[in-house]
């Protein structure tokens, strides 16, 4: 269980540097638009946000890969739980899909590192 928990725990970190990436460096360009399905004008005037928003993704993604290496339940529960209350607030004021890309995976996640933890306490 310990491992199918750190596997989806690694793969929520890595999809939050791909936000990283697309948020910070890839909002203003062709690629970045039509991913988030913006005009021009628009990702130009959001490009700041997005660039923030980004940053932001990228500390979720350094505190769930330092949860990792340092095998910290605590940390893992922390910065998934993180994840979620990022994912349903992003699906419910900006864009629905948001719950199913960043909140349910890491939701998923975090049940299992916590099924993990009370597996590995008995």
């Amino acid at each position: 269980m310990n491992v199918v928990a750190n596997s989806l725990t690694a793969l929520v970190a890595l999809s939050h540097i791909a936000f990283l990436i697309l948020e910070m460096f890839f909002w203003d360009h062709p690629v970045g638009r039509r991913i988030f399905g913006m005009t021009p004008e628009v990702s130009a005037s959001s490009a700041a946000l997005a660039a923030n928003q980004g940053l932001y993704n990228g500390f979720l993604a350094a505190g769930l890969l330092w949860a990792l290496w340092a095998d910290r339940q605590e940390l893992k529960t922390f910065f998934l739980g993180c994840v979620v209350v990022a994912g349903v607030f992003g699906g419910l004021t900006a864009k629905r899909s948001i719950l199913f890309t960043q909140a349910l995976p890491a939701l998923v996640a975090l049940v299992l590192v916590l099924l993990a933890s009370r597996r590995d306490t008995r």
